[in-house]
Formats: C-alpha cells, structure tokens, sequence
C-alpha cells in the first residue's frame, strides 16, 4: 500500500468498509435472537451472536479511539456519545420498565447502566442493554484516561486490554456481560485505531495489511464457539485483526462489498434496531407456538426495520442536532468567559 493510499484512508471522514461491518454486526445478533440458526445441539445461535457482539464491539473502540487521537477533547467526545446513546436507550427503558414493572433499584441500574453487575435485575425486553453498560463503561473510562494524561494516555490501552484478558483467563471467563470481563473486546479495536493511526510504529500496520483474512475468518469463528476452550481469550484480537485487515486492503473482493450501500443503510438504523427488537418480540408478533411465531417472522422484521428507520432519522438524529447546538453554545459561552 501506498503512503498516498494510506494517508487518502486516514483521512477519510467515513469508513465505507466498517459501515459494512457494523451492518453485519446487526444482521448476525438479530439472526441469533430471532431465527433458528442450525440443530441445536450445534449451539450455532450462541456462536454468531457472540460474533455479532465481538464485531460490535471492536467498531465502537476503534471509532471512539480514532476520534480521540484527532480530537482529544473529553467533553466533545462524552457529549457526542451520551448523545448517541441516551435518547433511544432511556426512551426504550422507559416503555420496557413501564409495561414489565420492575423495583426502584432495577430502574436506577438501568438507566445509570450497570445493569450488567450483580444482581444483574435485567429483564427478559433489557437483557441486551447489558452490551450498552459495557460500552458506557469504556467511554467513561476512556475519558478518564485521556483526562488525566491527555493523548498520551491512550498508548496504555493495550496493556489494559492485556491485563483484561488476563483476568478473564484467571476466571475462567470465556464470554460474560460483565464489563471488566469483555471490555477486552472493545479495547482490542482501541489497538487497532492506535495501529491505523501509527501511534505503536509502522512495524504492525505493515504486518497488518498482508495478513489474509480467510485465515482470520476461520480463526474468529471458532473462537465464537462454546467448546472453543482457550480460542475464546483470543476472540478480541481475531476481530480486530479482521476487521483491521479489511480497512487496510480495501480492493479484495470482500472490502468491496462490505462497502455495498444496503449494508450502509442497516448501518445507519443499526444502532436503533438492536435496541428496540426484543421489545418487539414481546408482543404479538413474537407470540405463538414454533409454527406460528416464524411464520410471523418476516412481519416482526418489516416492522423492526420500520420502526429503527422512524427512530433513526426523525428522533435520535434530532435530538443529536439538538443536543450538539447546546453543547456548541455552552462552549462558546465557556470561551467568552475565559
């Protein structure tokens, strides 16, 4: 590759590529909730779900963390997060809990996010959101990172996510909804924006970019697996590295239709139907016996999509316009004040 190819890549305000990613993300986590995916007994639902999360996963901490490289501004980057988050995700607690009822304390660990944390009070419409506990966990973190120790803070988080997987091996954890026993998978994306970005030498960004990604494909999806063994301490860096190696070699075949624009599309509502398609299963159009309930699949799907679409576009984009006009205020008055 280029130095002209790579700097043209690094500078690109979108990556086509891991919109392609995320949408498979999406595709694969509502596959492992809402079809049957093989004989049971292969567990394949358990297996791409865990997929699903790990790519997830590694976008959000490469993204995040390619952002904070450029722009190292905490508030900026907790404003612009939280407002990614919280309007869908408190709207939805809101309609979930209002219509599941739960005690006081089961509110307040889902709407300040540590759900995820003994006694775990996570229904069956909330038991997603732990990943979103997980991912407000990181940002918080990673704010304090870079709050203390500015920019160079960041070259520590591969010695986090080592000592993460460290403590997952120590207890034996091979996949768990508690953060500081999968943060390791977010963090492995944060290696690989700091790899991208030739913050750790030009050593691994050159391994990197001829690494074939068939053999990393095979890697990922074993590591997936529940009878996987000690493979699954290693899913965070397969994912990495996969989805690294397609950043870096964008003319395989492969890159090329990640970058197809139906994937950009479910990539943008993305974020919207992964919160919103357990609810939806709870109601009628998930009831019914086996027969019943996947022949009313295709009409959950339409309606899921529907609904992510309105959810997408006409309320979290503008309660983000909203929000971001309120923080460029409250900066501007900050500034004329100092």
């Amino acid at each position: 590759m280029s130095n002209n190819t790579t700097e043209a890549l690094r500078s690109n305000a979108r990556f086509n590529v891991l919109d392609g990613w995320r949408a498979m993300s999406i595709l694969l986590v509502l596959a492992c909730h809402l079809l049957p995916i093989g004989p049971k007994f292969l567990q394949l639902n358990y297996a791409i779900g865990v997929l699903g999360m790990s790519l997830f996963f590694t976008l959000s901490g490469f993204l995040v963390t390619h952002i904070l490289i450029s722009r190292p501004q905490v508030f900026d980057f907790l404003v612009r997060r939280f407002l990614r988050i919280l309007p869908l995700a408190w709207l939805y607690i809101l309609i979930a809990l209002s219509t599941h009822p739960v005690s006081r304390e089961a509110w307040f660990a889902h709407v300040f996010f540590y759900a995820n944390y003994p006694p775990k009070p996570l229904i069956h419409v909330t038991d997603h959101l732990w990943s979103l506990c997980v991912e407000m966990h990181f940002y918080i973190g990673l704010a304090l990172l870079v709050s203390m120790l500015k920019k160079r803070g960041l070259l520590l988080i591969p010695l986090i996510c080592i000592a993460i997987t460290a403590i997952r091996i120590f207890n034996l954890e091979h996949v768990s909804v508690i953060t500081h026993f999968r943060v390791d998978e977010i963090l492995a994306g944060s290696i690989l924006a700091l790899i991208y970005n030739r913050q750790l030498g030009i050593t691994l960004f050159n391994m990197m970019s001829k690494i074939n990604y068939a053999y990393l494909w095979v890697l990922l999806l074993i590591s997936c697996h529940p009878d996987a063994g000690f493979m699954n301490y290693f899913r965070p860096y397969f994912a990495a590295t996969l989805v690294g190696v397609t950043l870096l070699n964008q003319n395989t075949q492969f890159a090329r239709l990640l970058e197809s624009r139906w994937l950009f599309y479910i990539a943008s509502i993305s974020f919207a139907l992964y919160v919103i398609h357990p609810l939806l299963e709870s109601t009628w159009l998930g009831s019914g016996d086996i027969i019943e309930k996947y022949s009313k699949r295709p009409l959950l799907f339409l309606v899921l999509f529907l609904c992510a679409h309105i959810s997408t576009f006409y309320y979290e984009q503008k309660v983000m316009a909203w929000g971001k006009n309120i923080s460029r205020k409250f900066k501007s008055v900050r500034s004329n004040e100092c």
